[in-house]
């Protein structure tokens, strides 16, 4: 049995026409915001006057709509540019820190001898250990009895 796989799976989907449900109401609002500022200024001035802001309007729409800037919309590239413009653009890289915030190591302790002693025995007394234990194994579980 053969089924297609989808090959362009980051594209939006059309809902009307080649609109996209994003750019439908984008357009939407958009453009209901222009026709209202083209009804209020249209009754009272001449069209040199509303022609400019509903004109001006209109483009962001659109622009904010339909066009993309290197493979980006309009708005992330705004986004983009103000992040660009308003963060700092250099970073200091601290050797041995994943989190921004600088640690400060602590001294190192240099050992004493009777704690490297301490070391040794527990080291002698896990080696014990271990040799019982392969001894157990080595019988198939049968314990040895000790004369």
């Amino acid at each position: 049995m053969q089924f297609k796989i989808p090959q362009d799976v980051q594209r939006e989907d059309t809902i009307v026409g080649p609109l996209t449900m994003r750019q439908l109401i984008i357009t939407a609002v958009g453009g209901g915001i222009t026709y209202g500022i083209y009804t209020f200024l249209s009754n009272t001035y001449t069209w040199q006057i509303w022609f400019i802001p509903t004109l001006m309007l209109a483009a962001i729409t659109i622009a904010f709509a339909f066009i993309k800037v290197h493979e980006l919309s309009f708005t992330q590239y705004l986004v983009s540019g103000a992040a660009y413009l308003f963060l700092p653009r250099q970073r200091i890289w601290i050797k041995g820190s994943g989190d921004p915030v600088k640690t400060v190591e602590q001294p190192k302790i240099t050992p004493t001898e009777k704690s490297q002693a301490q070391k040794k025995e527990k080291q002698e007394d896990t080696i014990k250990k271990l040799d019982s234990l392969v001894s157990i194994l080595d019988s198939k579980g049968i314990a040895k009895k000790i004369q």
